[in-house]
This record gives structure tokens, sequence and C-alpha cells, in this order.
């Protein structure tokens, strides 16, 4: 095994701990499950899933270094996500969804632009690609080779992301469940929206990394 059995554990227990608090991606895979129902929120953890896929590996390739050198690039992708965030989060405020029976034959939005927006905002959460550049490296064995041992760590960190973004759009789809009337859904729907509003605006608020 590339990564010894302790150190593997430890990296675990701490992505844990750390997914385990809500952030931007968390919020927008709950605003989903809340508006559009399980199977929508189904293609927000694959989103999600997928960009801290390609966060982490544009982290390894020198991304995650860039931006906590460079307070410009820092800030240029900071504001590119939140603005995003805050721009889909307005989008289903202004259209929340209809009763379940409508939400059903797919007249809310499809699973595939539900993907696309999660690993967007996932993909350009500055934040998230620091992180791998700083929290990976802490669990590298020097005398190891460093490829096999960060793929270990970061695939598992992506499993750890999918399963904790999976259980938060469960309790919330489980939650949207018990909303039949259509008054019910809008307030579902424009809480949703003002999540990922609120996501957006704490995204923008995220200081750069100390160099």
């Amino acid at each position: 095994m590339p990564v010894e059995p302790a150190t593997f554990l430890a990296f675990v227990a701490a992505s844990v701990i750390l997914l385990a608090i809500p952030g931007p991606t968390v919020v927008m895979v709950v605003g989903q499950a809340l508006a559009h129902g399980r199977r929508t929120a189904l293609a927000s953890v694959l989103g999600v899933g997928l960009g801290d896929l390609v966060a982490a590996t544009l982290s390894l390739a020198g991304i995650g270094a860039l931006l906590a050198a460079s307070a410009e690039a820092f800030a240029l992708v900071k504001w590119a996500g939140a603005a995003y965030l805050v721009f889909i989060g307005l989008k289903l405020w202004r259209n929340p969804p209809r009763p379940a029976d409508a939400v059903a034959t797919g007249v809310t939005s499809g699973p595939g632009r539900v993907f696309r927006d999660a690993f967007l905002v996932t993909v350009f959460n500055p934040k998230g690609l620091v992180f791998f550049a700083a929290f990976v490296p802490q669990f590298i064995a020097p005398g190891r080779d460093y490829l096999p041992q960060a793929a270990v760590f970061i695939m598992t960190f992506v499993l750890l992301g999918v399963l904790n973004a999976a259980l938060y759009a469960r309790l919330a789809s489980g939650a949207r469940s018990l909303l039949t009337r259509p008054r019910a859904l809008t307030i579902a729907g424009r809480f949703g929206g003002a999540c990922l509003v609120g996501a957006g605006i704490a995204s923008a608020l995220v200081r750069r990394p100390a160099s």
C-alpha cells in the first residue's frame, strides 16, 4: 500500500471532520434537494464529486500554490465562483418549483443542468483548491513516491465528499417529501435559492490564506 495504515486513518478522520462542516457546495446540494427532489439532488452530488476531483488534480498541478501566493488569482477565482452561485440562487428564487407532480415530469431544472451547476461551483471554489494544496502534503511521507500517495488521498477525500453530500441531500429530500401544497414547495424552492445566494456571499468573503 502506498500509504501507511495509521497515516491513512488519520487522513480519513481529519477529512470527515472537515467535510462535516457545511460549505458552499453542501449548501448548494441541500438547496437543490429541497427545491427539486432526490433525483435532481443526486445529479448535484455527482457534480460535487467530479468538481472535487478536478480541483484536487489542479491543485497537484500547482494551481493551489498559485492561488495561495497570488492575491489577484485568488480574488479572480473567488469572485467568479461566488457570482455564479448567487446567479443560480437568484434564478431558483425567481422560478421556484411547482407542485410535486409537476416536478416529477421534469418541469423544473433537469439533472444535467444541476450537475453542471454543482460541478462549476465546486471547481470555482478557491478555498477547495488551496485546501488540497495545503492539506494533502501534510500526510505525504517524504521517503515514498509522491504520486501514488497523493492519488490515494485525493480519491479517498473525493469519495468521502460524495458520501457526505449524498447524506445531506437525502436528509433534505426527505424533508421535501413532506411538502405537498404548491405554496409549501414555493417556500422550499425560495429557501433553497436563498441558501445558494448566502453560500455565494459567504464564498466571496473567504479571505486569502496567509502565505
